[in-house]
């Protein structure tokens, strides 16, 4: 717990995972009281089209072409666009920690067998296999997640790989086996959890990068037509870019702003979860100070 109770101080300290949990819980906010602050449906025509921020109480935001409420598309939109990202990346990562656990424990022949696998699907671009599978199968939000899903996790495989090669020969892996301990118990109890931390890192990462396939899902008309994202609402508000840029601007700054945050906590968690960058900051503070004493001190005439 000690290692986990340094990461945490840590990213207490750092301005970057401050301002990103900042911005990350507001998000989650918004997707908790969206049912709550805007119990009709987003998709509902309410007002007149066209209409700005600010010129109506009743939509701070303005609304769309259609006349749909933009504030609540965005509360919306933010529980259909985290509800994507996090069940994405929980399919990614299920995939890839079991291929790559599995390849870097098991012997040559397996860990052959399966790269050669994860090599095909790197073969193809993940958001163009993901269009595909989203075309084949209809656009509905369980099929994104799903497309999303088993296209990302190539990444997570092929770290989880190598972190298992580095740590299958150490002591306490050699101290399990000498006990008796079974396959799954060395895989799952003793070598994954020593393993984690940078796929904690890339899992933050899988998040931002499903909500942004998901708004190009949705940009190109491959978004669930029954539910409103931020996507969906950059997509619809395209068709009016020169004469209202509102309709586009605000959901795009939110996602900007959402990706944003969950890769300056990804950086941070990175930062506090590194050995080796902890190590270098300790072994650099020290030596700041004389430097900075030397640097300030009076030269002889």
């Amino acid at each position: 717990m000690k290692p986990i109770a340094r990461a945490v101080a840590h990213l207490l300290r750092t301005p970057s995972a401050a301002v990103g949990a900042a911005i990350l819980l507001i998000v989650l906010a918004a997707a908790a009281s969206a049912t709550w602050l805007f119990p009709n449906d987003p998709l509902e025509m309410v007002g007149a089209p066209f209409t700005w921020p600010g010129d109506d109480a009743d939509f701070p935001a303005g609304t769309d072409l259609m006349g749909r409420d933009i504030l609540a598309g965005l509360f919306h939109g933010a529980r259909v666009s985290l509800l994507v990202g996090s069940a994405s990346a929980a399919i990614a990562l299920a995939i890839g920690l079991l291929v790559g656990a599995v390849a870097g424990y098991a012997g040559p022949r397996t860990d052959a067998v399966l790269m050669r696998i994860t090599e095909l699907f790197q073969t193809v671009p993940s958001f163009l296999l993901a269009i595909v599978l989203v075309a084949i199968l209809g656009p509905s939000l369980t099929t994104i997640i799903l497309a999303l899903g088993v296209t990302s996790w190539t990444g997570i495989a092929r770290l989880t790989r190598g972190e298992f090669i580095s740590l299958r020969e150490r002591e306490f892996v050699r101290a399990a086996q000498t006990l008796g301990a079974g396959h799954a118990r060395i895989i799952f109890l003793e070598i994954l959890p020593n393993a984690l931390p940078p796929i904690i890192v890339t899992t933050a990462v899988l998040v931002a990068q499903a909500i942004l396939s998901e708004a190009g899902l949705a940009f190109l008309g491959l978004g669930d037509p029954n539910v409103v994202s931020w996507g969906s609402m950059v997509g619809a508000g395209r068709e009016a870019l020169r004469t209202a840029w509102y309709m586009t601007a605000l959901p795009g700054l939110t996602i900007m702003a959402t990706v944003l945050a969950l890769n300056l906590l990804s950086d941070a968690i990175n930062d506090a979860l590194n050995p080796k960058l902890r190590r270098q900051r300790v072994a650099a503070a020290p030596a700041a100070a004389p430097t900075a004493v030397r640097d300030s001190a009076p030269r002889p005439s």
